[in-house]
């Protein structure tokens, strides 16, 4: 275990070597990444803006509690329990809103429940689809509906999947 933390520091040692070997100015290249790094944020963030205010938004309009109610049914004919409906659909837009929904699924129902397992589940093989697209998407002309579609669609059947094998775990 001592060796992986003394990767990181050996690494950066290396580096450092490298530079003087080279002669290469090393605190002058990180302030040009830097300069660099400053126009990407500021593009970046009209869409980070924007997926935390529309997630936002979803929750406290009460969409996402009428959606949750009319695919409940849906997900129980799949195997999904009921209860986690709203955690799957949450995932895909805020992963500290989905953390926070599944402490309340372990309170409620208790860790090792078939439930809390299904959760776990839910919560594991799932990313923030909306999150990673604004970002990835910020700077490029890139048609995005096609990844998205094919993002969500593997979160569900890893959903479906996961609740399946849950059964028998």
């Amino acid at each position: 275990m001592k060796l992986f933390s003394a990767i990181v520091p050996a690494l950066f040692v290396a580096l450092f070597i490298y530079a003087l070997i080279k002669k290469i100015k090393l605190y002058d290249c990180f302030a040009d990444g830097v300069k660099e790094a400053i126009p990407l944020l500021l593009s970046l963030f009209p869409y980070l803006a924007a997926m935390l205010m529309l997630s936002e938004l979803f929750e406290a309009s009460g969409l996402a509690s009428a959606l949750t109610d009319l695919l409940a049914p849906f997900f129980r004919a799949l195997g999904i329990p009921p209860e986690i409906s709203k955690l799957a659909l949450l995932k895909p837009f805020s992963g500290s809103g989905s953390t926070a929904l599944l402490s309340e699924i372990f309170a409620s129902y208790g860790a090792d429940s078939y439930i809390a397992r299904c959760a776990c589940v839910a919560y594991g093989s799932s990313e923030t689809v909306f999150y990673i697209s604004a970002v990835y998407f910020a700077g490029t002309k890139k048609k995005t509906a096609k990844p998205i579609l094919i993002a969500l669609f593997s979160n569900f059947a890893a959903l479906v999947l996961g609740c399946f094998l849950c059964k028998f775990l």
